[in-house]
């Protein structure tokens, strides 16, 4: 990597700069770090681990190491897709590629169309020299398949950036919401299954806020796909950063907290035995080191955060690394708390939910182990 691209690299982002607001990805940047656009409550707050006070284990022994798309992570978190396409956008991809590599976890970027319409954007989303080691996800919208993006463009989306997978975002209520939003959301099982039979690298699902369902997790196992990413309900909420484009926030509150909640969602997908069942990426209103241990208690794999990573990633990818580095302390302090060695030891764990209101029954899936073996 030459000095000039390393110095850019590391190049704060002045906020006070004037954005476009004809550029709705530099726009989307502006608003999700608005405070406002965040889900009103956190469902995992509903969930209470219990406390083990003989752990019987070593600090030192703790192993938070995993396996993703062939590489090794350091800690099983995911920096969630999040931006590309714009300036500002390539900056905050380079501060978080950087500080994924320091740290060795996932990192995805924003989606990729508009570098599929336009090469001169494609830059802000090439990060593999500064991350080499680390596995790196393209990202692309699924209803594009019903827009023009055939198999060639997701090979494209995979080539630009050297990704080890490539991200379907599945986002209806976005759409619906979003001015400029499109809306045919017809065939799109049958033709992203059709591009991950003939794609050379695995095909990721996720939703973008408003999470999936054990019926969707079945639908996705059958067609063949194996990784899922809840980003459920409790994070930013796109119906308000759409409804605040659109100049309609009314509408944005009757749908902010559209969905199913990130929990509910782990437990749903973790409940489906197709094909040999899913790996779980849990994302979706996860701020700490907590959250994702309750999220591995509840069935996921691997989680995913943008939010607590984005304001970071404006100023640099020291202030990013230093987040990631909480987040993963964090865990490993619950972990220690519980007995567990290994995040998918958190599954014997008491994790219990003691919040009033039941867990819809549609998306009730078998509880954890109530206790420590």
């Amino acid at each position: 990597m030459s000095a000039t691209r390393l110095s850019e690299a590391h190049a704060a982002i002045d906020l006070a700069e004037p954005i476009d607001l004809r550029d709705r990805k530099a726009e989307h940047i502006r608003l999700a770090l608005d405070r406002r656009m965040q889900f009103d409550s956190h469902p995992f707050d509903a969930w209470r681990f219990g406390h083990e006070a003989l752990p019987e284990l070593d600090w030192d022994d703790i192993d938070l190491s995993t396996e993703f798309l062939g590489r090794k992570l350091e800690a099983p978190l995911l920096i969630s897709c999040m931006t590309g396409g714009t300036e500002i956008a390539g900056r905050i991809n380079r501060h978080l590629a950087i500080a994924a590599e320091a740290t060795g976890v996932a990192v995805g970027v924003g989606s990729q169309r508009k570098a599929l319409e336009d090469p001169a954007r494609a830059e802000s989303f090439r990060v593999r020299d500064l991350a080499p080691s680390v596995p790196l996800l393209a990202n692309l919208g699924a209803v594009q398949l019903n827009y023009g993006i055939g198999l060639d463009g997701c090979r494209r989306a995979v080539d630009m950036i050297g990704a080890d997978a490539l991200v379907f975002h599945l986002n209806p209520l976005q759409e619906a919401i979003q001015p400029e939003g499109q809306r045919n959301f017809s065939g799109l099982l049958d033709k992203m299954a059709a591009v991950a039979a003939q794609l050379p690298v695995p095909v990721i699902v996720k939703e973008v806020g408003s999470g999936l369902s054990a019926a969707t997790g079945r639908a996705l196992a059958e067609r063949g796909f194996r990784i899922v990413d809840t980003a459920g309900v409790g994070g930013t909420s796109w119906a308000r950063i759409e409804a605040a484009r659109a100049g309609d926030a009314a509408v944005g509150e009757l749908f902010a907290g559209w969905g199913i909640d990130t929990p509910a969602s782990i437990q749903a997908l973790a409940s489906v035995r197709e094909g040999g069942g899913l790996f779980i990426i849990g994302s979706g209103g996860l701020r700490n080191g907590l959250d994702a241990a309750k999220a591995f208690a509840l069935g996921a794999h691997l989680v995913g955060m943008a939010y607590p990573f984005l304001e970071a990633a404006t100023e640099s990818p020291e202030r990013v690394e230093a987040a990631i580095r909480k987040v993963v302390r964090e865990l490993k302090i619950a972990m220690f708390c519980l007995g567990a060695r290994t995040p998918r030891d958190l599954t014997r764990a008491l994790l219990e939910r003691f919040a009033s209101e039941p867990v819809p029954d549609a998306f009730r899936a078998q509880s954890p182990r109530s206790r420590l073996e």
